[in-house]
């Protein structure tokens, strides 16, 4: 009966001990790789002891993962980029509001869901390259101006198929609606240069090698190809500064809907919003911080201020479908 009685008492204390120590780490699911990712949770941990494990894979499959994993889901956290997708994982059920007010506190409401679902932590401008030595920044003005003639056999494109195009259009049907977006997707498509190409290095390398004049690329790849290639002659141009601002996306988290400690991922959320964590999460992808009260690196800053797009990020999600349709039906391969 001894025996037994303590073989009791020593199982319920390994159970408790168990439930201590997972209570002290989070698990996030990031579609960030781990480079620009460990060196926050590196610093989480080191400032407060709680571990962070994370798996790192493309958004669509995590998503899958965490639907698939249900109640039994090891996912506290969903990390990922485009307020798309981040839209899409909370219109798929997978994630619970984050109610607090540090984070309110912190990052513009443009940036976060208006459900609290997910919050935007850092930054990308989705905006103009060109080539200086082809282009004077006077006749450049806005994306919308891309469509017009003169700009005829010039133009490079990143494909329509991710999500940063797929965003940027479903923010011009916000602010034109279908008819005109329509009008000016086929502009740029009759404006291409040459095929559309895989990514957004390759867009700025164009515009580098002189295949077209202008381009349209997230900064924080200009960024890395710079810090590569510090000759790079291709230039950023900020559009649309005599109206609505130049198009912003966010890299985000939210708290999964079956989180096993939603109480310790809020924390590390919270303390992700704080200037110590941006300047670190920011700077890792030369991004710009979501809270603004935070400064860019002295490499973005470089770049120059500009004013940002007011519309909110979730509207990229909202209206992503109709978007992706009216890509289709222009051509935009």
């Amino acid at each position: 009966m001894r025996a037994s009685k303590w073989l009791l008492a020593a199982f319920s204390l390994s159970v408790l001990a168990g439930a201590v120590q997972a209570a002290d780490e989070v698990v996030v699911y990031s579609s960030r790789i781990d480079e620009l990712i460990k060196p926050v949770f590196d610093a989480y941990t080191e400032k407060t002891g709680v571990k962070v494990k994370f798996i790192t894979d493309r958004e669509a499959p995590l998503m899958a993962r965490i639907k698939a994993e249900g109640e039994n889901t090891p996912a506290d956290l969903l990390l990922t980029v485009d307020g798309g997708n981040l839209w899409q994982a909370e219109q798929m059920g997978l994630l619970q509001p984050l109610q607090s007010s540090i984070i309110d506190a912190d990052i513009p409401p443009q940036y976060r869901s208006s459900t609290g679902a997910w919050t935007g932590l850092s930054l990308r401008a989705r905006t103009i390259v060109y080539s200086p030595e082809r282009v004077e920044p006077e006749e450049l003005s806005t994306y919308e101006a891309l469509a017009d003639e003169q700009w005829e056999g010039r133009l490079c494109l990143r494909t329509s198929k991710k999500v940063y195009n797929q965003s940027l259009t479903a923010t011009l049907l916000e602010v034109h609606g279908p008819e005109k977006t329509e009008e000016i997707l086929k502009g740029w498509i009759n404006n291409l240069a040459t095929d559309v190409f895989a990514d957004d290095n390759s867009v700025i390398q164009a515009v580098d090698a002189g295949q077209c004049d202008v381009g349209i690329v997230n900064t924080y790849y200009y960024g890395r190809l710079h810090q590569q290639n510090p000759k790079l002659r291709a230039k950023l141009f900020w559009p649309n500064q005599q109206d609505r601002g130049v198009h912003v996306n966010l890299s985000g988290i939210g708290l999964t809907k079956h989180a096993p400690h939603p109480e310790a991922a809020q924390k590390l959320v919270e303390w992700m919003t704080t200037p110590e964590a941006q300047s670190i999460f920011a700077g890792a992808n030369k991004e710009f911080p979501a809270n603004p009260k935070v400064k860019p690196s002295d490499e973005v800053a470089s770049w120059g201020e500009f004013k940002a797009d007011t519309i909110p990020v979730e509207v990229a999600g909202r209206r992503q479908a109709e978007a992706i349709r009216l890509m289709d039906r222009v051509g935009w391969n």
